[in-house]
């Protein structure tokens, strides 16, 4: 049963999942053992919450649990659930007080596909934009996604909030998983540099923490792969998939799962067990599922050329082919298609051709698989 705790560091709350033993705080990144007995008052329960309502003749609403929920005639709705989320009739969007332009509703399949090609700079990436649109592509016309739920940032945007700064890529990140229930299907893509850092929590058997570089990175730093599960990871309720595609360098465990899929000795693949003894990694009861386009050490990057979308496009142009797929098929057709491209292949399909042609041959890394919970990847169908 998930509960909640005050952080000690900034007091804020942070949800404890069941059988945890420490979890990060997501705000000041500060680890917190958990207490022994659920019962203080330092450790709320959804059991316990209890939830307060009033309205008055002005037409408001307002229902607090651990804050506030406004609806009112003019449009406005405001919910406040450890943090604020605010809509009006004009449009305008907020969480925690930052305007955003995350859809205001959500459907049963829904994708956030960031893409981040550092304009102007000395690691400027080309493809990164057209491989979000390759993404989307795929998303809306062959996945069933629709449109008005799909979070695209970009620096092709006009609209500064969809930029994929730090700060817009972490509200995009609450929207994805935002009253996530059971039969939800959720997509997390992105297409940028990665990169390693020194692990100060102690949950990292190497010592480093994985980590994404939005547009912002030099000034904001790096969104670490701590806080990106314990955003998108770790409150997937029962029933509810979340499947993230990371096309970047030092992705291999960028959504810190437990376990990472392995080819074998003998030609098969095995899961590797990489739970911290420290901390959970896991969900709320859902399945969470991670293709990367390299393991922690690779880059998926062709640094000659600074061209990006090696991943993508291995990605697109399976699912192009095979209408049914496992997962461990999938990751063959990857894998295969990788090499492919390192030897100059060729394609005919209109989507893959597209990312291909921003491509370039010699990209060496393997694509990786990762995932919140062991299962037979050559009997399991993929499905989004």
């Amino acid at each position: 049963m998930t509960g909640f705790q005050r952080c000690s560091g900034c007091g804020g709350n942070v949800q404890v999942p069941a059988e945890a033993h420490s979890v990060k705080c997501t705000s000041c990144l500060t680890t917190n053992l958990v207490h022994a007995n659920s019962g203080t008052s330092h450790v709320q329960t959804e059991r316990r919450m209890v939830p307060s309502s009033r309205s008055n003749v002005h037409g408001s609403h307002t229902m607090n649990v651990h804050g506030s929920h406004t609806t009112n005639v003019h449009g406005s709705h405001t919910t406040n659930v450890h943090g604020s989320h605010t809509t009006n009739a004009h449009g305008s969007h907020t969480m925690n007080g930052l305007r955003t332009s995350c859809p205001s509703f959500h459907g049963r399949k829904r994708a956030v596909l960031c893409g981040v090609s550092y304009k102007c700079r000395r690691n400027e990436l080309k493809g990164s934009a057209n491989a979000v649109s390759c993404m989307k592509a795929l998303l809306r016309n062959k996945l069933g996604f629709p449109d008005d739920c799909i979070l695209v940032l970009s620096e092709d945007e006009n609209n500064t909030c969809r930029l994929p700064t730090k700060q817009n890529m972490r509200s995009a990140m609450r929207w994805l998983v935002q009253d996530c229930k059971a039969g939800d299907s959720l997509v997390f893509y992105f297409v940028g540099h990665g990169s390693q850092q020194i692990d100060c929590s102690g949950d990292e058997a190497d010592g480093y923490d994985e980590s994404l570089c939005p547009m912002d990175y030099e000034t904001e730093g790096n969104i670490i792969d701590d806080e990106i599960n314990t955003t998108i990871v770790r409150p997937l309720p029962k029933g509810a998939k979340l499947h993230a595609i990371i096309d970047a360098s030092h992705s291999g465990t960028a959504m810190d799962l437990p376990f990472v899929c392995r080819m074998g000795r003998s030609g098969s693949y095995l899961w590797e067990n990489q739970s911290p003894a420290c901390s959970y990694k896991g969900t709320c009861g859902g399945m969470a599922v991670s293709f990367s386009s390299c393991n922690d050490k690779q880059t998926g990057i062709n640094y000659a050329k600074n061209t990006t979308g090696a991943m993508t496009y291995c990605f697109v142009d399976a699912l192009e082919r095979e209408h049914r797929v496992t997962y461990g098929c999938l990751l063959n057709l990857m894998r295969a298609g990788s090499k492919e491209l390192k030897a100059g292949g060729q394609t005919c399909n209109p989507i893959s051709s597209l990312v291909r042609k921003l491509v370039a041959p010699g990209v060496a890394a393997e694509p990786q698989l990762s995932a919140s919970e062991k299962f037979d990847i050559q009997k399991l169908q993929f499905a989004l």
